[in-house]
């Protein structure tokens, strides 16, 4: 029997109990101490090895009878300040809080690994890593501290993945290369000279200078980057001002950005820089320009995707696809950076029971079908990488 069929409705039926109890009661990033408690309840109960590196989250360490390589699996636990708008009896309890973007299943997928792990140690060699971690909402990144507190020591291969409401249930997206963007943001301050809106000879005028800025910070992605590299500059926000009749000494916008590589990621940081600080000069002002580096670009091992593509394959009632790479971040990206990662998209859209809102959106929810597709896509990817010898089939880092 491949381990990807001993999900049974038995155990499909759990994970949507574990699923909707982590939805009704959603923690904000590094604030899930009752997740991290529930879910280390549920791995001591199943003897599983605990480590708690950081104050909240948790790893769990499954061993095998032989030695063998290091395998890690990754869900995130943090949920989002959302106001819930669904009506289920599963729904958040928690004012101004939500699980918007299925973390909560990720869990859930990640604990029917854990318990289905525990029972399958006979034929285990090395040790399954299972990484639960908070903080993936957030710039501080629960993924970025987990790696340098050393969670990630000895691995030789991590599995992710995502629930995906752009995805219909039924399917897993593999690809190769990159598959989400780095995640930048910036801040540019304008700083002219006040004045009176009926004299603006006699002041430095920060929101006409700020408004320009922004159209000709679109030539970075038109002008300046190879139009077959994708890129995103997009400005959020704008911030002048507070009566009609005064021109603002100020002025201040802020934005994201978006790559798929690191050498457009670098020329953009710099170039954002100089042409912020040109324009502002010769329209007479100053200019100060923040740029802060968030999540880096996702990038799959292309090897490794193709040694578990069969595998996958395999999966009964699942088709893989491909889906182009999404312009969204993910803190996962941090993993890619130190070892060999898959990290796939797991279809949960339906619209027939209202399952197609995006994530983010206070009517976000699944098709929880996806959850026990999602746990065969990880014992098909260990299953597969399982190896009694220190080393796993062979694949190049890409």
């Amino acid at each position: 029997m491949r381990w990807s069929e001993r999900v049974d409705a038995e155990l499909e039926k759990e994970l949507v109990q574990w699923r909707r109890h982590l939805h009704s009661k959603p923690e904000l990033s590094f604030q899930e101490h009752e997740t991290t408690e529930f879910i280390g309840s549920l791995l001591a109960g199943w003897g599983i090895e605990i480590d708690r590196p950081l104050d909240t989250g948790l790893v769990g360490r499954v061993r095998g009878s032989e030695p063998g390589p290091v395998v890690a699996v990754r869900a995130d636990i943090d949920a989002l300040p959302v106001q819930e708008e669904n009506d289920a009896d599963f729904a958040s309890t928690v004012s101004g809080r939500m699980h918007a973007c299925g973390h909560d299943g990720h869990t859930a997928i990640l604990l029917g690994l854990a318990r289905t792990l525990s029972e399958l140690r006979p034929q285990l060699c090395g040790e399954i890593r299972l990484v639960f971690q908070p903080a993936e909402e957030v710039v501080a990144s629960g993924a970025r501290q987990f790696v340098d507190v050393g969670v990630l020591d000895g691995v030789a291969a991590m599995l992710g993945l995502h629930l995906w409401s752009g995805l219909d249930v039924g399917s897993i997206s593999l690809r190769g290369g990159a598959v989400m963007a780095s995640t930048d943001e910036f801040r540019v301050t304008v700083l002219g000279s006040g004045g009176h809106g009926a004299m603006p000879h006699q002041a430095t005028d920060s929101l006409v200078i700020a408004s320009s800025l922004v159209g000709e910070l679109q030539t970075l992605v038109s002008r300046r980057i190879d139009p077959l590299d994708p890129a995103v500059v997009s400005v959020g926000s704008f911030h002048a001002g507070t009566a009609f009749n005064v021109i603002p000494s100020a002025a201040e916008l802020t934005g994201t950005v978006r790559t798929l590589s690191e050498p457009v990621r670098a020329l953009i940081e710099r170039e954002l820089g100089q042409i912020a600080t040109s324009h502002v000069q010769a329209g007479g002002a100053r200019a100060e320009v923040r740029y802060l580096r968030g999540n880096p670009t996702l990038v799959n091992d292309a090897g490794l995707v193709e040694v578990l593509r069969p595998a996958l394959a395999a999966v009964d009632g699942v088709e893989i696809v491909s889906l182009p790479p999404s312009m969204g971040g993910e803190d996962f990206a941090y993993y890619s950076q130190v070892v060999p990662c898959v990290f796939a998209f797991i279809g949960a859209r339906n619209p027939e029971i209202g399952a197609d809102f995006p994530h983010h959106h206070p009517r976000f929810s699944i098709d929880e079908r996806s959850l026990g597709i999602g746990l065969r896509f990880f014992l098909a990817g260990v299953e597969r990488l399982n190896s009694c010898s220190e080393r796993l089939p062979r694949f190049s880092k890409a």
